[in-house]
């Protein structure tokens, strides 16, 4: 693969709106930028032929197949966690690396969940609405149930998921999460329970909150069977993908008043910042919606736009690109390593030092820092397990608790 360094150019079209420190940074780096942030459709595709640029930065703008033929683009960067307006399958074909920025907005989306969980429990929304029209309704307003001692559930324990967890112990709240990597030791060194399917979840919850990536796998994920299991009166909120749940399903559980939903996310929303929308969101019983902000902070932003240029640096000085969703190596794994360790400088490097001599991959591999920073927990997907005298090296090292091998049964 090309190797580049900072006194070469590249050129880097940034076809959204993005930062002016993240432009600054692209600029210091020595990257050459061409800041369109109204491109989309046929003049985006027009413009990457007439600028041949190297680099490719979106946030909500669509990427598409026929946009890709052609171009000498080598790497696409979606601005953000999320990376579903990109056609990953057409840019693998044409060799095109795909990279996203996942966990910079955790606190952001985990803040507005919270906010939507609160607007929903309060009705703070009508009550707004009310008093605009000028009419006074305490009465009907004082029947909130309270967040304290509620159950919440999270669908999902990546970045985002595991954000939720301290904000709902500070609101007095118990937590219990679905997620096909969290293993009981992991959930229990987080202080929350761990179901073994969707449906527990449902049940068990006074709130449901969704926080999965967009895949294969987690398209539909949440249909009628959940919403028909979830308690009378619960709150699902959705600040994920809006392709996750089955909206019909949704709906026909809202209009019924047994349960209330929030959402960030829905099928039908405007593509743009600014729009018409006319769809079934916009009267529907039981549904607050709004628009698609969960990482429009100004502090997400920020972390993004740092998180681009480092992304674009290295694949500038190695010709490799950090955070890369199209190069799939977990279908090779065969063992899952469980490290248990304190939170300190080198344990991990450690860890990988005995790996690498005994010629293991590591194929993903997933940090948990438990509250206080002082421990944590770190799952690694192999393609191979350690040998006896290897697990007794990584346990040689003083801040290493304890290390588990499992098996991958496929």
């Amino acid at each position: 693969m090309t190797k580049y360094n900072l006194r070469q150019t590249m050129k880097v079209l940034v076809a959204d709106k993005f930062e002016k420190s993240g432009l600054e940074g692209l600029k210091q780096i020595g990257a050459e930028v061409v800041n369109e942030p109204d491109l989309n459709g046929d003049d985006l595709a027009r413009r990457l032929k007439e600028t041949g640029a190297k680099v490719l930065i979106v946030r909500s703008t669509k990427v598409t197949a026929s946009m890709l033929d052609g171009v000498p683009l080598g790497l696409i960067i979606r601005a953000g966690a999320g990376y579903n307006t990109i056609d990953v399958a057409a840019a693998s074909a044409l060799g095109i690396l795909v990279s996203n920025c996942p966990g910079k907005n955790g606190k952001a989306v985990a803040e507005l969940a919270f906010g939507l969980m609160l607007a929903a429990d309060r009705r703070i929304p009508d009550n707004v609405n009310e008093l605009r029209e000028g009419r006074w309704n305490k009465k009907a307003f004082s029947a909130g149930r309270g967040l304290h001692g509620r159950m919440l559930g999270l669908i999902g324990m990546g970045n985002i998921g595991q954000e939720m967890i301290p904000r709902a112990k500070a609101f007095g709240m118990y937590v219990n999460c679905y997620s096909r990597w969290m293993l009981p030791e992991v959930a229990a060194a987080l202080g929350i329970g761990r179901s073994d399917s969707l449906l527990e979840v449902a049940k068990q919850s006074d709130f449901v909150s969704v926080h999965v990536a967009l895949t294969p796998e987690t398209k539909g994920l949440i249909g009628r069977e959940f919403f028909d299991a979830m308690k009378d009166g619960a709150v699902f909120v959705n600040t994920s993908r809006a392709e996750v749940v089955d909206q019909k399903a949704l709906l026909e559980a809202t209009s019924s008043g047994r349960i209330f939903a929030c959402l960030d996310v829905f099928e039908g929303e405007p593509a743009g910042g600014t729009g018409e929308y006319d769809g079934p969101m916009r009267e529907a019983k039981g549904v607050y919606c709004t628009h698609h902000i969960g990482a429009s902070t100004e502090q997400a932003q920020e972390a993004v736009a740092q998180e681009t240029v480092r992304i674009v640096k290295e694949y500038k000085l190695t010709g490799v690109a950090p955070n890369v969703v199209n190069v799939r190596t977990s279908d090779q794994a065969t063992h899952l390593i469980v490290v248990r360790h304190a939170d300190r400088v080198g344990v991990l490097a450690h860890v990988m030092g005995v790996l690498k001599d005994e010629g293991i991959n590591i194929q993903e591999m997933e940090n948990v820092v438990l509250g206080g920073s002082q421990a944590a927990i770190a799952q690694m997907s192999t393609n191979g397990a350690p040998s006896p005298e290897g697990v007794e090296r990584m346990r040689l090292n003083s801040s290493i608790f304890d290390v588990h091998i499992i098996a991958i049964e496929r």
